[in-house]
C-alpha cells in the first residue's frame, strides 16, 4: 500500500486533465454552432462573402477540437461534439447548395460521417426555407433546382441502412427530410400552377385588347 498515494496523484492528475479538456470543449461546441448558424442565416441573406467568413472562423474551431480531444477518443466521439460538428457540415453544405457549389466532402471538413450524413439531411431541410424564399418571387428554376437536390439527398440517406447507434440518429433526420421533401414539392407544384394561370390571363387580356 506504500504506492496508494502516487497511483491516486497520477489519477488525480489524469482526470483533471480530461475534466479540463471536456470543459474546453463544451465552450468550443457552443461557439462553434454559433458561427454555423451566423453562416446558415448569411447565406440565406445571400450575403455569401459573410457565410464563408463565418464558416472559416469555425473551421478554426474544429481544428481546435479535433486537437485538444486526439488523447480523448471518448469526449470527441460523445454526443455535445459531434452535435457541434454536424452544424459546421451542414452550414458548410448549405452554403454550396445555395451558391451551386460542389458539395464539400467529410474527410475535407475534418467531421465523421455520422455527423456528415445527418449535417447533409438537416442541410436538405433547410432547403425548404430558401424554395420557399424564392417562390414568393417566381423564381421557379431555382426552386426547382434546390428541390431536385433535397430529392437527392433524401435518395442517398434513405440508401443508409445502418443502426442508429452507429449513424447518429440518421433514421429521424431521413424521416424529416421525407417529409419536407414532400411539402415543398406540393408548394412548388401550387406555385407553378398559379405562375401558369396568371400567365394564361395576362394572354387571354392581352388578346381582348
Amino acid at each position: 500500500m506504500n504506492n496508494l498515494d502516487q497511483i491516486s496523484t497520477r489519477i488525480r492528475e489524469s482526470l483533471s486533465s480530461k475534466n479540463a479538456a471536456r470543459d474546453k470543449a463544451l465552450e468550443r461546441s457552443r461557439t462553434l454552432i454559433r458561427f454555423c448558424a451566423n453562416s446558415i442565416r448569411a447565406a440565406h441573406r445571400d450575403e455569401r462573402g459573410e457565410a464563408r467568413a463565418q464558416l472559416a472562423q469555425a473551421r478554426e474551431i474544429v481544428e481546435a477540437i479535433r486537437a485538444d480531444l486526439a488523447h480523448y477518443p471518448d469526449l470527441y466521439h460523445a454526443g455535445y461534439t459531434q452535435d457541434a460538428l454536424k452544424e459546421f457540415a451542414e452550414a458548410s453544405i448549405v452554403l454550396a447548395l445555395i451558391a451551386d457549389e460542389p458539395l464539400p466532402d467529410p474527410d475535407s471538413l475534418g467531421v465523421e460521417y455520422a455527423a456528415y450524413l445527418n449535417g447533409l439531411g438537416e442541410a436538405a431541410t433547410e432547403m425548404r426555407r430558401r424554395c420557399l424564399d424564392i417562390i414568393r418571387h417566381d423564381h421557379s428554376a431555382e426552386a426547382e433546382r434546390l428541390l431536385e437536390a433535397m430529392d437527392e439527398i433524401y435518395n442517398l440517406l434513405v440508401t443508409i441502412d445502418y443502426p442508429d447507434a452507429i449513424t447518429g440518429g440518421l433514421r429521424r433526420t431521413t424521416d424529416v427530410v421525407r417529409s419536407v421533401v414532400e411539402r415543398t414539392r406540393g408548394d412548388l407544384t401550387t406555385s407553378l400552377r398559379q405562375q401558369r394561370l396568371q400567365e394564361a390571363l395576362k394572354k387571354y387580356e392581352s388578346g381582348k385588347a
